[in-house]
């Protein structure tokens, strides 16, 4: 999905987390344990305006602010005036409203599965564009104002211009009024944007990265999407469910590359093949430039990715750039507080803490932590919040580190792609490097009564797991509603529960999550009705 980029970067954008070592302290600052009692009287003690100010409002800086609240600490968040961030605003919620009105779309036009189930639809099923593109940008707004909501009803002053640090310790000023604030503590919450590759013209009309997609200001006959993650492959859905055809530009040498090797496989059969898209590998979109709807194509120039050389120029409605994204930490006084970073992204240690720069050789800055995209763990709205929740336990003295192999991730397609912990490929030489032996058990769709019920019997499931402790270590599945099964594996996973002891669990029948059930005692032996 990446180009003009290291792949070592592409797959830290990407992948899930390595599991990270616990980290010992060296600042003073943080010796210590404080107590919550201690931490109310900072404000007046310490004569500072705040004991914790957070700068981004996004999942992870609301995550943050909730926390410091219950905590009793006196909170600000500089929200940038983007309440929500990129999640709420431009990315996971609206997307999702898209996925769903298209995806009812696709589901009334499927005459054979309709039969299927008995059911016959008279005419032509049609749509209104802008009603579809109208839902997510209400629903955007609507959570947007839950957010709100909830830090006003906590007492969270919300600064509304984005913060800048001045260079002096404790200190973040208003970039919209010019006023400086003074906190104990200091977590920093950016965010990203979009990654636009050199020689890619964005005008958001026909060259659109996600933010403009999401607007849905028409629907092109022919849309090219540059990058096969998880961004493009919503997108294709989004786009075959209302009409369109799709090739995707994919820089690396196979389609979906961040995905497990057999996930990937399956979801090319389901989500590629049988529909209106086809993909170019091993090439760069050297050069976009975008057209006029209804008058002039987008120029789409291919280069390949060894020899550099023109392979094809595509001419298309429109062009999607969907390669990822990059920090937004630009002009933000990093550079003042002495913080280096490495293509935008702040060093960090498991505490959250932030460095002075990547490597053996960072300091830890004393009192400011950098939590969500910024940092480049795992570029996650969840995870983002669970690094801000890390962040102020640690900030209280709890030491905490966020386990991120027992975060899941979902891809909202249909169907649905979810996993938590490495691939397959990362688990055989995870298991090779540190000795022990990898197992693996699959459960499968086709033969789980309530997604043949359905008509959903397409997918499968696959645990990955140490044979030697019987932990669960990893696990994948593409099939219908497989963002909501993964979360029982993230907990076994958070847990160290071992394959023997979910075995024994009783799943309801019949649901889908006994797909997980067949894989956990196939994995230790047993059968599964």
């Amino acid at each position: 999905m990446k180009f003009y980029v290291p792949r070592s970067f592409f797959f830290a954008l990407m992948a899930l987390g390595e599991a990270v070592e616990a980290f010992t302290p060296t600042s003073k600052t943080f010796s210590s344990r404080r107590s919550s009692s201690s931490l109310k009287m900072m404000s007046s003690e310490g004569n500072f305006d705040f004991d914790v100010a957070i700068i981004g409002c996004g999942v992870g800086g609301h995550g943050a602010a909730l926390h410091a609240r219950g905590q009793n600490l006196k909170t600000a968040v500089f929200s940038g005036n983007d309440v929500g961030g990129t999640c709420v605003n431009r990315g996971c919620v609206p997307s999702k409203a898209l996925l769903a009105a298209s995806g009812r779309v696709r589901e009334m036009r499927d005459a054979k599965h309709l039969n299927d189930l008995g059911i016959t639809v008279d005419g032509e099923v049609n749509f209104d564009r802008a009603g579809i593109a109208d839902h997510a940008k209400n629903l955007a707004n609507r959570v947007k104002g839950n957010l709100e909501n909830s830090l006003i009803g906590l007492k969270v002053d919300v600064i509304p211009g984005r913060g800048v640090l001045t260079g002096k310790p404790h200190e973040i000023r208003d970039e919209a009024t010019g006023k400086v604030y003074s906190a104990k503590d200091i977590i920093l919450a950016p965010g990203s944007i979009p990654f636009v590759p050199p020689g890619i013209t964005v005008d958001e009309k026909t060259v659109f990265t996600s933010d403009g997609a999401l607007a849905l200001p028409f629907v092109p006959e022919y849309v090219a999407i540059i990058g096969s993650g998880y961004i493009g492959l919503e997108f294709s859905d989004v786009y075959t469910a209302l009409g369109s055809e799709v090739t995707f530009i994919e820089a690396l040498p196979m389609i979906m590359p961040t995905f497990d090797r057999e996930i990937a496989k399956l979801a090319e059969r389901l989500l590629i093949r049988e529909r209106a898209i086809d993909y170019r590998t091993n090439v760069f979109a050297s050069e976009v430039v975008p057209g006029i709807p209804g008058e002039k194509p987008v120029l789409i120039k291919m280069i390949d990715a060894k020899t550099k050389e023109l392979v094809e120029t595509l001419e298309v409605d429109a062009a999607m750039v969907a390669t990822g994204r990059v920090p937004n930490t630009k002009h933000m006084g990093l550079e003042d507080m002495g913080i280096e970073t490495q293509r935008g992204f702040v060093a960090v240690n498991e505490k959250m803490q932030v460095l002075t720069k990547h490597g053996e050789d960072g300091q830890v800055i004393p009192n400011i932590y950098c939590i969500g995209d910024a940092n480049g763990k795992m570029m996650l709205a969840h995870a983002a919040s669970a690094q801000g929740i890390s962040a102020v336990e640690n900030i209280c003295g709890r030491e905490h580190v966020v386990n991120h192999d027992a975060v899941p991730a979902a891809c909202f397609t249909h169907p649905e792609i979810a996993m938590v912990g490495p691939t397959e490929e990362q688990c055989i030489e995870r298991a090779a490097k540190e000795g022990w032996t990898l197992g693996k058990s699959q459960g499968s769709f086709r033969a789980n009564s309530k997604a043949l019920a359905e008509g959903e019997g397409q997918g499968i499931a696959k645990v990955l797991f140490n044979k030697d402790t019987g932990k669960v270590v990893a696990v994948h599945i593409i099939g219908i509603h497989a963002a909501d099964l993964i979360q029982e594996c993230a907990n076994a996973v958070s847990a160290g529960t071992t394959v023997k002891e979910l075995s024994m669990m009783v799943h309801t029948h019949p649901t889908l999550c006994e797909v997980l059930d067949e894989a956990f005692k196939g994995a230790v032996g047993m059968a599964s009705h």
